[in-house]
């Protein structure tokens, strides 16, 4: 399945005010949207994920249209089907880590009862390795089996793509390593597509099929050295504009 993208964005004021523009396509499996703090990584995977409408312009997955401002088309999050692994990882504190990926099956906002079972719940978990901490809460975690539960929590509902959100940044460096070889193996057994905001070259390498410079709100043609350095194999290929 492929994005295809070419909206535009502005937030904030006129004493500040910040305007996201982005034209692209891509089919790769794995795409990495790259760049520093501030030039609109979020913004635009909150966009994709239907979390955040733009002022206008047109989304497609495949031959969907999941947003079109011309037809007044927006598809709501939960109609998109793409996971979504928040940077923090935004996982419930009073809910223990079944509860926690059993939330993303539930209607509405009841939570789950702490004896839920579900086929896909319980497949996950042994999938993470998460069975013997599924009754504990976040806080009582490690940093990589928060993570994991997040991954369960987005994946639970089979989803049709998964986005993440520097999915490795609250880790330490070793733990980081460690997860990206487990998240490389994740994503070649679900078989979905991926894409991925970082600041970090080193996810850049090891994910990016096809890459998204962003700076400044707007796509740039031209990655700085130490990227070109990391991951010599990144193409990004535009969107045409109507």
């Amino acid at each position: 399945m492929s994005f295809t993208v070419d909206i535009e964005k502005s937030v904030g004021g006129k004493a500040r005010r910040f305007t996201l523009k982005a034209s692209f396509s891509t089919d790769a499996q794995r795409t990495v949207i790259y760049g520093p703090s501030g030039a609109g990584k979020s913004m635009l995977l909150q966009i994709l994920a239907g979390l955040l409408t733009p002022d206008y312009g047109r989304v497609t997955f495949g031959d969907e249209r999941i947003f079109d401002s011309r037809d007044n088309i927006n598809r709501p999050a939960r109609m998109r089907r793409f996971g979504y692994l928040f940077q923090d990882y935004a996982l419930f504190p009073q809910l223990s880590v079944r509860q926690n990926v059993a939330f993303a099956l539930s209607e509405g906002w009841r939570n789950p009862t702490p004896k839920v079972r579900d086929a896909e719940v319980d497949r996950w978990l042994t999938t993470f390795e998460l069975e013997a901490v599924a009754h504990q809460r976040p806080h009582e975690l490690s940093g990589g089996q928060r993570q994991r539960t997040a991954l369960a929590r987005a994946l639970v509902n089979q989803p049709r793509a998964l986005l993440l959100d520097e999915p490795f940044a609250a880790l330490d460096p070793e733990l980081r390593a460690r997860m990206r070889h487990e998240m490389d193996q994740l994503l070649n057994e679900v078989g979905i597509p991926m894409v991925m905001i970082t600041h970090d070259p080193e996810d850049l390498a090891y994910f990016g099929a096809a890459s998204i410079h962003l700076r400044d709100g707007a796509i740039s043609d031209a990655p700085s050295p130490i990227v070109t350095q990391h991951a010599p194999r990144l193409a990004v290929v535009r969107a045409p504009t109507e």
